[in-house]
């Protein structure tokens, strides 16, 4: 009976360990949905990049500004997932009423959800259209394009770490 006792007590070890399930926690590490990238260049000087001024950005339908950039020349926005078009208003000098000019550019594509694991789900690659894939306008009360070009450096949006869209202002 002694011998028993503690081989009973391992096999109620050891089946508590077996019917433990691994924890589906997703590594922060794992590549998600990329941001679209954009870097701003001066027009007179297509090869400086030039940085911008309280860049106000405000997506279609939202109140709320997705961020005010500022002294930068590189920002990065999310596309929508759930949907082939995203269209924000670029506002220069966001913050100064004398100065405001707004911009509208709709970024036409094509989405790929892929299937990371059970964790983390799924993250969507986009394609940008080789030739709608940003479109400017002005804003709906006209005040002048600041923004002068676009040109579209990659229509594959699949990381972060390169430059998908130039603005040249």
């Amino acid at each position: 009976m002694k011998k028993l006792i503690p081989l009973t007590i391992f096999i109620l070890t050891a089946m508590l360990f077996l019917n433990c399930e691994k924890d589906d926690i997703c590594d922060e590490n794992t590549p998600t949905t990329p941001l679209l990238v954009i870097d701003f260049y001066d027009v007179a000087n297509p090869t400086v990049a030039k940085n911008v001024t309280n860049l106000g950005i405000v997506a279609d339908g939202v109140i709320e500004p997705l961020g005010i950039f500022n002294n930068v020349s590189t920002i990065s926005i999310p596309l929508r997932t759930i949907e082939d078009i995203t269209a924000y208003s670029f506002i220069l000098n966001s913050t100064n009423l004398t100065l405001f000019n707004e911009d509208k550019i709709t970024f036409n594509y094509t989405r790929n959800n892929i299937f990371i694991s059970r964790a983390c789900g799924y993250k969507t690659q986009f394609i940008l259209d080789a030739t709608t894939g940003a479109v400017r306008t002005d804003a709906a009360t006209a005040d002048g394009l600041w923004i002068q070009n676009i040109a579209i450096n990659q229509v594959n949006i699949l990381s972060e770490d390169e430059t998908h869209v130039n603005i040249y202002f």
